[in-house]
């Protein structure tokens, strides 16, 4: 009878964990750029602590061609969630791709724009003459640029504006080939360690466009909520980790990302640019401010940079957020 009951049990025990391995959820996660980048610290974090997992989801990161194509890539079906910056919606929507963001990483703007100090750039307007870099002409960092630049009455025309890619980005800049980058903070530092005398425009100068958003489908958010909850949550509460202990966060970041090993202090360096100038002044982690993104797609469509205003509450949902479980966790 004991050793019948020992086997009952270990055929038990080996089901309730095959069925286990088998709850978990595989979820394809598209980010605008290669994952190994500190921009999207939160993800790897999130992903490295286990908080995906805790969720029963097994997330697999990515890279699209910047945030704009992973929007059409999760309006066509092609995954159901991703990342870009919060205005992309606003981009994306007027031409009819069906996704909207469901969490916005931080009350500031990803973008910064950083010039080469020995050039005395000192507000937008002296870029006029200047060649720029941007990720890509698709990246919505590109667009919060044109915004920045229409803010100071300059036209796109009026700079020299180089797609160069997440790592040439910044590669070009730092080889002194542009005179200013518009990107994100770890581009700023990686610049920094390579040797150049950065100077970052003033952010009361620069377009007010929206932090790191997670975007979703129509179709995913209505019919796997449970999925979307799960991914919000867990992404948010990595980006918490950041914000309460940088040092720490560093050191997960490098075990997820071997590449970084040894370079903690720069990561650190990071993860305090993104805590001061993204992060910060978020009532709750993760809320969406339909405020502010309604004054971004007031400006985006006064300025043509879309031909037609999307509707706001097609924009957004705070359903995974606004409630009990998100706030508790």
């Amino acid at each position: 009878m004991f050793k019948t009951a020992v086997m009952t049990l270990s055929v038990a025990i080996g089901l309730s964990l095959a069925y286990t391995a088998q709850a978990a959820t595989d979820v394809t996660y598209l980010l605008p750029a290669p994952p190994n980048s500190p921009a999207f610290a939160p993800w790897i974090i999130a992903k490295q602590q286990g908080y995906y997992s805790s969720k029963a989801l097994n997330v697999t990161f990515i890279a699209a061609k910047g945030g704009v194509d992973v929007a059409k890539q999760i309006g066509a079906g092609n995954a159901m969630i991703g990342g870009a910056i919060g205005d992309t919606p606003i981009v994306v929507r007027a031409n009819g791709i069906p996704v909207r963001n469901v969490a916005v990483l931080g009350a500031g703007g990803v973008t910064m724009i950083a010039t080469n100090a020995d050039e005395n750039i000192n507000s937008v307007k002296d870029l006029k003459g200047k060649t720029l870099t941007v990720m890509s002409y698709s990246d919505t960092t590109y667009y919060a640029l044109l915004a920045s630049l229409r803010k100071a009455g300059l036209e796109k025309t009026d700079v020299n504006v180089q797609a160069a890619g997440p790592a040439g980005v910044w590669q070009l800049f730092a080889a002194r080939k542009s005179s200013a980058m518009a990107g994100v903070p770890d581009w700023v530092t990686d610049s920094q360690e390579a040797g150049l005398n950065v100077k970052l425009i003033p952010q009361d100068q620069i377009f007010e466009s929206m932090a790191q958003s997670i975007m979703a489908s129509d179709d995913a958010i209505a019919n796997h909520p449970e999925i979307i909850g799960g991914i919000v949550q867990a992404t948010v509460r990595g980006m918490r980790d950041i914000i309460s202990d940088p040092h720490a966060a560093a050191i997960t970041f490098a075990k997820a990302v071997p590449a970084y090993a040894g370079k903690e202090e720069q990561l650190e360096k990071t993860f305090k640019l993104y805590v001061e100038h993204v992060y910060a002044n978020q009532t709750v982690p993760g809320h969406i401010d339909p405020q502010r993104l309604d004054k971004v797609r007031q400006f985006y469509v006064s300025e043509g940079i879309v031909n037609k205003e999307p509707k706001l509450e097609d924009l957004y949902t705070n359903q995974f957020i606004d409630t009990p479980t998100t706030a508790a966790k």
